[in-house]
């Protein structure tokens, strides 16, 4: 301080005088100085700061808007899913034996009913051929006691027996063509043959794969949606989906729904058709599924990022004689662009739609495009 500083000076015997007083004039000085500036009169800060804060709360702030009207707000589900076949089929024979023959290409297009493999039938064929001889002298012998019944030669129950034997022989020659069927792969229906697993001379079981057949058109497009939309799809829905690598939108219809909600997954599964007309997509391919649960006519909705929500209060800010009026609104259906707008606003209100985190009640604005 200053008694020290000046204590110091004169009990310093080293010190010339003149360098003393110096000294002691420098420290009277400084302090002088300070005095006189603590005594000046300063503009007070906040004070200076008050006017720029109010000048800032009246500033006109440029924003954009919209003028609400009535429209039709759609809501979107958009989801994955999966093309399946329209059928699918492993094929296998009906019966046991060593396959002689195949007769299809792998990955070609079959007809429903051509003949795609064939196992051993020789044994059921010679007794196919054996039937056949017996039942030649079985119809000669009926023909014969028919003509001796009528002449009274022959006794009825004789005739009886006659026919008897013949529809019985009939009988099992309808089963050995049976069997022979059963040794017989036939195209189940239309569709694309797949890659061979056996070959010519294997021996094929009732559960010995062959091949698998699919048919390619129409497919069907299965996705699950969230539980809450469970019930509002029907049958005859129109869907667009676009493919894994491919983005072109193709149009399929909704023709079945799950019963109930998949407990595990909370979804509910639907299924659309796609024709498929030319081939181009093949079962197992990934989609990106596009649909309208739910259709709002004469709505009215604003865009999300005139929302604002404050202490669990949505609202929305009005240009009314130039100013921003907050309004406290009641909202519904949310898309990705727009929020409906159940309560709390009108046909021809101007809504805006920027700046609202500067706005404030009573903030002065200027509607831009």
């Amino acid at each position: 301080n200053t008694k020290t500083i000046l204590l110091f000076v004169f009990n310093s015997n080293k010190m010339n005088k003149y360098v003393k007083w110096g000294i002691i004039g420098v420290v009277v000085l400084g302090f002088a100085g300070l005095g006189i500036y603590n005594f000046v009169p300063r503009e007070n800060s906040e004070l200076k700061e008050a006017p720029q804060k109010q000048k800032g709360k009246d500033k006109t702030l440029n924003v954009r808007y919209t003028v609400l009207k009535e429209q039709t707000l759609s809501d979107g589900i958009y989801v994955s899913g999966t093309l399946n076949p329209d059928e699918e089929v492993d094929l296998s024979f009906e019966s046991p034996g060593k396959i002689t023959n195949i007769y299809f290409k792998e990955g070609a297009r079959v007809a429903k009913g051509t003949l795609l493999a064939k196992i051993n039938d020789a044994p059921l064929q010679a007794q196919l051929r054996k039937l056949q001889a017996q039942l030649k002298l079985m119809q000669d012998r009926l023909y014969r006691q028919r003509a001796l019944l009528e002449k009274e030669a022959v006794s009825k129950e004789s005739f009886q027996e006659a026919e008897a034997n013949l529809s019985t022989r009939r009988a099992e020659i309808d089963m050995v063509k049976a069997e022979i069927e059963q040794t017989e792969l036939r195209a189940p229906f239309d569709g694309v043959i797949g890659l061979r697993q056996v070959s010519v001379g294997a021996y094929a079981t009732t559960s010995t794969t062959v091949a698998t057949l699919t048919k390619m058109s129409p497919l069907k497009v299965e996705f699950s949606i969230p539980e809450r939309y469970a019930g509002e799809l029907r049958p005859g829905a129109k869907l667009t989906f676009t493919a894994e690598g491919d983005l072109t939108p193709r149009e399929a219809v909704v023709y079945a729904t799950a019963a109930q909600v998949n407990t595990d997954t909370r979804t509910y599964t639907v299924r659309a058709r796609y024709a498929n007309a030319d081939g181009k997509l093949v079962p197992g391919r990934y989609v990106n599924v596009n649909l309208v649960a739910r259709e709002y006519g004469r709505t009215l909705a604003v865009p999300s990022e005139a929302l604002v929500s404050e202490m669990g209060v949505d609202k929305v800010f009005l240009c009314k004689n130039g100013t921003a009026v907050p309004v406290e609104i009641k909202k519904g259906l949310r898309t990705d662009s727009q929020v409906q707008v159940l309560s709390g606003v009108s046909v021809g209100d101007t809504v805006i739609i920027s700046g609202t985190m500067q706005l404030r009640t009573g903030q002065k604005v200027k509607l831009t495009r």
